[in-house]
């Protein structure tokens, strides 16, 4: 099984596709040619899954960091013998610049090691295992590589080394001295389309010098934000694009699948899609870090993929495909061990069939976000919006599985009845750029519905707090929402209150915010969610409580990796970093709660 900790990989994207590569030089993740592509290296998976590694021969010393304002990944390594540096990168197309990162298809990974003093014999092991270790290639040594075949895909490898093959895996040793650089890339194609040609070094090594000069050029559109934390800030923006699938502007929840909520657990779903639930606070953070383009592209990808005629009586479906797909029908992988044996290993995720009511007010929040000075909108996507905003109205007191999607009975979450009230105030703000002021009265009749059973039935006089569901006592950290979206005021005695129990009853000795203690259909337990520390670090912002917030805050962000990544959750135990990675609404918590402590003067 691997072992690996998940915090020790850095991620690379194309904004098409992603890697991740530990600090010692292996890619033991990359998905071509989509996010959502069956993995070519799954080692982070299992062991035996595929990886390919470049390290000094023996023990050695590393460290690592991105090249300023870019995802290329720069390790250094350091032995008794020299020095040597390793730059990886996915590559972006050809003089790509600013917002067009991704816009065409390269899908290769560059890679190329440089010994700037000494001498340093180095190691490679290239192990490619198709769909999820399923495929052990046929491997043919060629001039100036290797191609290996199997599966849907041809694999090039350029590689300027003598190469040793046995059992569909190839095996190199090379010493390089000062001023010597040895430069390589791997090439995904279609096993019935004509094979690339290998790439001379000299290619490689300018096509690495682009891909760091489109990053830069795309982070110097991107450089709004000014206050605490923004390097943090300006790191979580360069993730969010780095989740972003250029082509249609979908923004993936993680670049993996079935990394654990608790070691050796069963709660290992696959997050390479994009949900309708993450859309208005993404929008927030994308506004924060002034990507309009990226925000409207977000939006418009959803509205696309979600647009259906609501009035039959169908849910609107709370996630979707990169292109905009609907069925993500999940299915197991039995022959991978998972994360540190955490199995099973899924690919798809069922959550697609559930009910979640809350996202009409995220969609609609999202449009308010964007459209909500007298915007402009097409024809089509008025009319959905005005059935969105008509359905949240019509199903409101129906209950729901919840933004966490509990396995478990469907039950009256106060999340999803806020988030219904946020459905109809949005709508109601956006009823003339919607062409629905007729509407504007029953609207506001129904948010006001919503309101008086949130407020008569969602709180807890026991508990002196807002709950998880309808007259019970269960704490739930998604109620730090409420002063998120306008509910109530950060100072309402209401508001305080639950923050404090949530304070005092969800939170770790660490400092970390579960989501909530109570059953949810699903054996074993999970870690805390980073994401709700920073709610709670937003919430107390908006409370007026700058102290508290920026602890809160500082605690959630020292668990990013040493190349600033954050993870889903954090192990209760150990303290290290659990779920899939790195997890763009960790990221877009940290942009969002950075921004509200700086505009409270906190």
């Amino acid at each position: 099984m691997s072992t690996r900790p998940i915090g020790d990989h850095a991620l690379l994207s194309d904004c098409r596709s992603a890697a991740l590569v530990t600090s010692d030089g292996s890619v033991d993740w990359l998905c071509f040619p989509r996010f959502d592509s069956p993995a070519v290296f799954a080692r982070l998976l299992d062991e035996d899954a595929g990886h390919w590694s470049i390290r000094p021969a023996g023990p050695a010393e590393a460290t690592r960091r991105y090249l300023e304002d870019s995802l290329v990944l720069e390790t250094t390594f350091r032995n008794q013998d020299g020095t040597v540096v390793l730059l990886d990168a996915l590559a972006l197309g050809g003089r790509e610049r600013g917002h067009s990162l991704g816009a065409s298809s390269p899908g290769v990974l560059l890679r190329e090691v440089t010994c700037v003093e000494g001498s340093v014999p180095l190691e490679m092991t290239y192990a490619p295992r198709p769909e999820f270790g399923l495929v052990h290639p046929l491997m043919e040594p060629v001039r100036g590589g290797l191609v290996a075949r199997g599966g849907a895909h041809v694999l090039t490898l350029s590689a300027p080394v003598d190469l040793t093959v046995s059992d569909s895996t190839a095996r190199a040793a090379v010493t390089l001295r000062a001023g010597q650089r040895l430069c390589l890339a791997l090439q995904a194609s279609w096993g019935w389309a004509p094979e690339p040609p290998r790439r001379h070094p000299w290619r490689v090594h300018r096509r690495l010098k682009d891909t760091v000069a489109g990053w830069r050029s795309w982070s110097r559109l991107h450089t709004g934000y000014r206050g605490p934390w923004q390097e943090q800030v300006g790191q979580s923006g360069r993730v969010l694009r780095a989740l972003t699938f250029s082509p249609t502007g979908a923004i993936v929840a993680a670049a993996t699948t079935s990394l654990p909520e608790s070691v050796g657990g069963e709660r290992n779903w696959d997050y390479r899609y994009t949900w309708i639930r993450d859309t208005s606070f993404t929008l927030q953070a994308l506004a924060t870090a002034t990507c309009e383009l990226e925000e409207a592209s977000f939006f418009s990808f959803l509205a696309r993929a979600a647009a259906t005629e609501l009035d039959r009586g169908v849910d609107l479906q709370i996630m979707y495909g990169v292109g905009g797909e609907r069925d993500l029908s999940e299915r197991l992988l039995p022959h991978l061990d998972g994360w540190r044996g955490s199995a099973p290993v899924r690919v798809g995720n069922d959550a697609w069939r559930q009910r979640q009511i809350d996202v009409y007010g995220e969609l609609l929040d999202a449009a308010w976000q964007l459209y909500g000075d007298a915007g402009r909108l097409d024809r089509l996507t008025r009319s959905f919006l005005v059935g969105v905003a008509e359905t949240a109205a019509r199903r409101w007191q129906e209950p729901d599985q919840s933004l966490w999607e509990v396995r478990g009975p469907s039950r009256h979450y106060v999340h999803s009845k806020l988030m219904c009230w946020v459905a109809l105030d949005r709508a109601v703000a956006l009823a003339p750029t919607l062409g629905a002021t007729g509407r504007v009265a029953e609207w506001e009749r129904t948010r006001e519905r919503i309101r008086a059973e949130i407020l008569a039935r969602g709180w807890s006089e026991r508990v002196g707090a807002f709950t998880q569901t309808f007259e019970t006592d269960d704490l739930d950290a998604s109620v730090l929402m409420m002063p998120l979206v306008g509910f109530l005021p950060g100072d309402d005695p209401r508001v305080r209150a639950t923050v404090e129990a949530v304070a005092a009853h969800l939170t770790d000795a660490r400092g970390l915010v579960h989501r909530y203690h109570s059953a949810d259909g699903l054996p074993g337990g999970e870690g805390t969610f980073l994401l709700c520390t920073f709610w709670l670090a937003h919430a107390l912002a908006l409370a007026g409580r700058g102290g508290p917030a920026r602890k809160a805050f500082e605690t959630a962000a020292s668990y990013a990796n040493d190349v600033g990544l954050l993870a889903e959750e954090v192990d209760s135990v150990t303290g290290e970093p659990i779920g899939n990675f790195p997890q763009a609404f960790s990221h877009i918590g940290l942009i969002n709660a950075a921004r509200a402590i700086r505009d409270t003067g906190g």
